[in-house]
Order: C-alpha cells, then structure tokens, then sequence
C-alpha cells in the first residue's frame, strides 16, 4: 500500500507547527517594533501654555487692574468711613491693586513674568483680593489654610519658586481676615444668599474662643491628640496661646484678633521665605495685612503692614509700604 506523505497525520501535524511558529515570529517581530518605537527620542513640541496660567500678551499688569475695576462698585461712603474708622490705615482692594500694579510695573513685574502666591484663608470671602489678582496676574500658588497660616511651609514654598518664570518674579500676599457687618460688628459680615449675618472668620474665632477657655480657666482638661482631620484649626489654636493676655486685655477682642493673628503669620511667613531664598529668582514682592471683609454689595479692603522687596540673593532691599499709603 503507497503511503500518503502529503496527509499523514506527521506532516499535518510538523505544517501546523511551523504556520504558528511563523504566526509567533512575525507577532514578537510586531512586539519588538512598538516596544523600540517607545523609546524612541522625540523632540518636544515646546511648552505652549502653563498649568498655573501665567498671563502672557500686551496688556500691562496696570491695564488689567483698570479692567478688572471697571466691574466693581464705586466706593460707599458710610461703608468707606466705617471700616476706615475701625481700623485705621485700611485702604480699599480697588485702590489697593492699582497701586499695587503701578508700584510692581516699575520693577520690571508683568502679567507673563510674574507668579503670584498667596496665603489666605480658606472661606469663600477671602478669594475676593486673589480673584482679582488672578485677573492680572494669572492662577495663582497656595500656600494657605485656615486663618491663612502658610501651612504649605517650606516644600510649599521651594515648589512655588521652582514655578517662577525664568529671571521673573514673585508677588506673594498673604494674610488672616476679619468681617465687618454693614452696623458696624467686627466679626460678622453679609453674605450672599444668606440671611444670617455670619462669622468672619469662623477659624479665627474658634481658636479665639479656645483661648479664652485657657485662660479663663474653663478649658476642659483632655488626653485626647490633636486629629488629622482638623490638624489645621488644632494648629492654629497653638499658634494664638501666645497672645492670650493681649486679647483679654484688648478693648475689642474680635477687632484685635487678626492682628494677633497676622503677627505669628508674618514671623512664619518671614521664616519661610528666609529658609528658601535661595529660589528666589530675579525678585519677590511681598504684601501683607488684614482683610476686611463687608457685604456683597460693597468694596472689601485690606489693612497693608507690610510691602518689602526681595532682591534675588532674598534680602530686604526696600520696604514700599508708605507708597500704598500715599
């Protein structure tokens, strides 16, 4: 009997093999391309636009803030001398950013060289200055929390001066905050949508009131650990125990609380920038004070205590304080 070669099960069987084989060959061949296609060297495209939206275009940083003031309310007189009587040297924000801007411009700060970094509070009433200034200056770097205690600390601050353009700058206001109601209550204000005349600022007050517990002797005593979840309202009750007998003293505690407030602020803010001068790149800017907050219908102000200049090896050059002043 003749053997059949072209279809004995051996030869059926050697085809099958070498058809997968090949099948393998050419799908690991496939593999081998798209894995070398992968390292393959690719020339960026170049970097058309940044995350933290740093303005560029013609516009100078003083042509922005009258756009900006376009759209805000004229000063109210009564509210004017109200806030003006309360705390003496506050100007309005309106007045505040457009010299802000002209005083900056003059030091070679624009829209597309400057990142601008705050340290605020985390209510609502207090992103009314940062959106204003997000408007000349672009999105801005946060390094605040509760109270507007820089709670980012020194990696905050490294990570934002790694963001400054290159031979830019930094203007970096920060800041507690303090409501006052159209009646004239230190620690209250309107807000929109709301009937109840609310706290402001509600972390302020609670640390304040934490305090008071102290030393007045009511305070509870507790084992219990400062929790994670509220480590920052923990932290800024720490940070007000130095100025206990000052509030207790103070004719008007909640008109002298973002003053307490603002002095440890400053210290740590200060320390901060100290520990990472070395980020500094052609300059920094820093403004700060007390926020005044008041109605929905009204201009906010802000009380300035301090606009010092850093040159870029981070020291002090100049303070241009009196210059918002006048």
């Amino acid at each position: 009997t003749s053997l059949n070669i072209q279809n004995h099960p051996l030869n059926l069987l050697l085809k099958s093999s070498i058809s997968t084989t090949m099948k393998l060959s050419l799908a690991s061949l496939a593999l081998l391309a798209a894995s070398a296609s992968a390292f393959t060297a690719v020339t960026p495209a170049g970097r058309a636009s940044t995350s933290l939206n740093i303005l560029a275009g013609t516009q100078s940083a003083t042509e922005r803030v009258a756009n900006v003031m376009a759209a805000r309310p004229e000063e109210n007189e009564a509210i004017d001398a109200l806030v003006k009587k309360n705390f003496p040297g506050a100007i309005s924000n309106k007045a505040m950013e457009t010299k802000i801007a002209s005083i900056l411009e003059a030091k070679g700060f624009t829209p597309a060289n400057t990142l601008l970094c705050t340290s605020l509070c985390c209510d609502e009433l207090a992103r009314n200055l940062e959106d204003d200034l997000n408007k000349v200056y672009g999105h801005n770097f946060n390094l605040g929390g509760l109270s507007g205690f820089p709670f980012a600390g020194n990696t905050g601050f490294g990570a934002m001066s790694a963001h400054v353009p290159d031979d830019g700058f930094c203007l970096l206001v920060h800041g507690p905050h303090v409501g006052i109601s159209k009646d004239g209550v230190i620690g209250k204000v309107e807000r929109s949508g709301i009937a109840l005349v609310d706290n402001c600022c509600g972390s302020a007050i609670a640390a304040s009131n934490y305090l008071k517990g102290i030393t007045d002797g009511g305070a509870k005593i507790t084992t219990k650990l400062q929790q994670f979840s509220d480590f920052q309202q923990g932290a800024v009750q720490e940070l007000i125990l130095p100025h206990g007998k000052r509030l207790n003293d103070a004719d008007n505690r909640m008109k002298e609380l973002p003053y307490a407030l603002y002095d440890s602020q400053d210290i740590l803010v200060r320390d901060i920038i100290n520990g990472g001068k070395g980020g500094i790149k052609q300059g920094l800017a820093l403004l700060s004070g007390i926020q005044i907050n008041t109605g929905p219908d009204t201009l906010d102000y802000f009380h300035p205590l301090r606009f010092d200049y850093y040159d870029a090896d981070g020291n002090v050059v100049e303070s241009m304080i009196d210059e918002l002043s006048s």
